[in-house]
């Protein structure tokens, strides 16, 4: 028989999955709960500047854009998009770094 080298380590007492099988699985971005992206009115900015601040923040067309920013001007604020929580402060201090008001509220 083969003498065994002195320098081999040891097999590990434990499965390397017993490890794996304890950690909870992170959540799928689809499963995170939803937060509204909410743009307000404002006296300050116009109209083009609003509309191209969603265009260049948002995958909004220029044409939905513009209806966005009408309906947040009539109606003192409108639906930007909806998206998990992270995500929606991301959106919120985008659109507050361009001057403009922007909250984020849970959907459900």
């Amino acid at each position: 028989m083969a003498e065994q080298d002195a320098s081999s380590t040891p097999e590990p007492s434990v499965a390397p999955s017993a490890a794996v099988k304890d950690r909870p699985s992170p959540p799928r971005m689809d499963q995170l709960p939803p937060f509204r992206v909410l743009l307000h009115n404002d006296d300050v900015n116009t109209l083009e500047w609003v509309v191209e601040s969603i265009v260049e923040l948002t995958p909004h067309t220029k044409e939905r854009a513009t209806v966005m920013a009408l309906e947040a001007h009539v109606a003192g604020l409108t639906l930007i998009m909806t998206t998990h929580k992270e995500r929606a402060e991301l959106v919120q201090e985008q659109f507050t770094s361009k001057s403009l008001t922007v909250t984020i509220e849970p959907a459900e």
